[in-house]
């Protein structure tokens, strides 16, 4: 028969969807099967990333002067505020960023050009619906300022018809890290990348 014939006799019909119940109870048998099939694979593969990861980061050991200041005007021509062709001359220094092993190398490299820890602004940025609150307390307790002296934390609207993974006890937003009049570190800055892409491309040798 043919699938247009049979829908003209059943389209009266009303449709018989699954209640979220059932959903939710085949979600569940889902994942004690798929868990079942590769919960052996995932605990051989977990343990050997945190092996690996282990190793690696004992053979970093600790940073020389010269590779912490080439590896934060890196990291920071990659995440940081730069100036643009329209305001050229706007060259302070802002790094704003989620990952906390990030903002902690960044706050290294500014302090090795000689800025003080406590001369750096910090600011929050996080969804309205997270705890700002225990964010700023977490993100202070990382860079090892008092929360009080954070900045006025900026808050993203929600938006109910999005949906957003970055949800839960372990979502803390990003950290802006501000640093004052910093027009010649961003020089210096522009400088040390200059200098290494002229190495990359061959120039200047």
């Amino acid at each position: 028969m043919a699938p247009s014939t049979a829908y003209l006799w059943v389209r009266h019909l009303p449709l018989d969807r699954d209640s979220d119940e059932a959903r939710a109870r085949r979600r569940a048998h889902s994942k004690v099967m798929t868990d079942a099939q590769w919960g052996e694979y995932r605990t051989v593969r977990d343990a050997a990333r945190a092996e690996t990861v282990a190793k690696v980061a004992a053979w970093v050991k600790r940073l020389r002067y010269r590779e912490l200041i080439l590896v934060g005007a890196a990291i920071y021509w990659c995440e940081g505020a730069k100036a643009k062709p329209w305001r050229p001359n706007d060259c302070r220094l802002k790094f704003v960023n989620s990952d906390p092993m990030l903002v902690l190398l960044f706050v290294r490299f500014v302090e090795a050009l000689g800025v003080a820890r406590d001369a750096l602004r910090f600011r929050v940025h996080i969804h309205e619906t997270a705890d700002e609150a225990a964010a700023v307390r977490w993100w202070a307790d990382l860079v090892g300022v008092p929360p009080e002296e954070f900045q006025r934390s900026s808050l993203k609207r929600h938006r109910p018809g999005t949906t957003r993974q970055n949800v839960g006890a372990e979502y803390r937003g990003c950290l802006t890290v501000y640093v004052p009049q910093s027009s010649r570190l961003y020089w210096k800055i522009e400088g040390i990348m200059k200098g290494m892409s002229d190495v990359a491309t061959g120039e200047g040798r």
